[in-house]
């Protein structure tokens, strides 16, 4: 299968992300967890979900966290593990091409301040 149209495409990762969420123990699930395996043990992708097009969402358990996921999303690495992830479960051998992948300032800081302001109650 190779990518031609973008919404059948997303249609697919949506479907597929659905049912590897929804059986925890789903064979894909290990290809999925190898892929994820640069974010580190304490960052999650939680949720993939189709608005105008796919939002992921990632779940942060530390700041170290945190701060790695911007790091990656600034030198691209982030970028790649997100298009390796959609090229599986899209199904293609093709590179699912990434236009745009974007976290902006205004929620960095405000996750930033969470992080920050939990750690000085510790």
């Amino acid at each position: 299968m190779s990518v031609r149209d973008v919404n059948e495409t997303e249609d697919i990762i949506v479907s597929q992300w659905r049912e590897i969420s929804a059986h925890e123990k789903h064979q894909l699930r290990d290809r999925v967890d190898e892929i994820l395996r640069p974010l580190g043990l304490r960052t999650r992708l939680l949720v993939m979900e189709r608005a105008n097009s796919i939002a992921l969402y990632f779940f942060c358990m530390t700041l170290s966290a945190f701060l790695s996921l911007r790091d990656q999303w600034h030198s691209r690495q982030l970028r790649d593990i997100v298009q390796e992830l959609f090229a599986f479960l899209s199904g293609v051998t093709d590179t699912v091409d990434v236009k745009r992948l974007t976290w902006p300032l205004t929620d960095y800081e405000r996750r930033l301040e969470f992080f920050r302001s939990t750690e000085g109650n510790r």
